[in-house]
């Protein structure tokens, strides 16, 4: 019987939180290379999503439309913050290049994206490979999960997480 829930615990961890779970905890570096912590956004809510890789399309588009959007996010008092397993010299580079006005975090270990289960194998070419698949978490001022968008489709995306608000 300890095998069963510790089998049902492992494929909960392995699909990620949900909404009403308690948002895990991140503590990564920021673009300019300073320490960050989730939970110091405490009662803000936080648009937390994850991405493949800093200045390729599918990111890009993602990325100016969340820039484009700020505004309207900042007046709904939210946060936007941006994960991918980048390092923080990519994430800078990238965030100057499109002027990004929020905070993009460097997983470069891929320790946050397997947190939130969004590290996972994928196929490009009939190659297998692990990386971010691409998930945003909507994070309600007191650290709950309060939605999961999965397999995002970059372009609109940010309108889709602004109506959420």
């Amino acid at each position: 019987m300890a095998t069963k829930a510790k089998k049902t615990m492992e494929a909960a961890a392995a699909s990620g939180p949900q909404a009403g779970d308690a948002a895990p905890e991140i503590e990564l570096f920021t673009d300019e290379g300073t320490p960050f912590k989730l939970s110091s956004l405490r009662g803000k809510e936080v648009i937390l999503y994850f991405y493949p890789k800093a200045d390729t399309p599918g990111c890009t588009t993602e990325s100016c439309q969340f820039r484009d959007e700020s505004k309207k996010i900042t007046r709904k008092n939210a946060v936007i913050v941006g994960v991918s397993p980048d390092t923080s010299a990519a994430q800078a580079k990238f965030k100057t290049k499109f002027s990004l006005p929020f905070t993009l975090l460097a997983d470069a270990d891929h320790a946050a994206a397997e947190a939130y289960g969004v590290w996972k194998e994928k196929s490009m070419y009939g190659k297998k490979y692990m990386g971010v698949e691409r998930t945003t978490f909507l994070i309600g001022a007191d650290g709950t999960i309060k939605k999961v968008f999965n397999k995002v489709k970059p372009d609109g995306h940010a309108l889709e997480v602004l109506a959420e608000l």
